[in-house]
């Protein structure tokens, strides 16, 4: 019988939202869109530098490594507790991103919603992993 890993699962939370940022964010009618990572299409500008966008993009990949380490049994409970933290970090980013961004014309695209539900997930499946990390270091 196969049994789920949920250090896997947050693997493959992660990758959904790591590719999600290069999808649309931010989209308008008029003005075009904006991606996470600040590819943009159409008129729509993006500000310069390093913004929550790329920090999302860069905390996902770092989730992917938690959650793999958490999967492959290295330093398991301190791995997951790391997934966990950066599950919830991420939600925080992803919901303070469409606070600044969402407004007037602009609206959130779909790769918005994949990356929300996909952190929220792996917020989720990280919680899981910690519990069965701490119930297999007892037994």
């Amino acid at each position: 019988m196969i049994r789920l890993n949920p250090g896997w699962l947050v693997v493959a939370c992660a990758t959904v939202l790591a590719a999600s940022c290069w999808l649309p964010w931010l989209v308008s009618g008029e003005f075009g869109r904006v991606s996470a990572i600040g590819g943009t299409g159409g008129g729509m500008t993006v500000a310069p530098g390093f913004g929550i966008g790329q920090t999302i993009a860069l905390l996902a990949s770092a989730l992917l490594v938690a959650g793999a380490m958490t999967a492959r049994g290295l330093l398991r409970i301190v791995a997951a507790s790391a997934a966990l933290g950066l599950g919830v970090l991420l939600n925080v980013l992803i919901w303070r991103y469409h606070h600044l961004g969402v407004g007037g014309e602009v609206s959130a695209g779909f790769g918005f919603h994949i990356a929300a539900g996909a952190a929220g997930v792996a917020a989720a499946l990280s919680v899981w992993a910690l519990v069965e990390a701490i119930i297999a270091r007892r037994a």
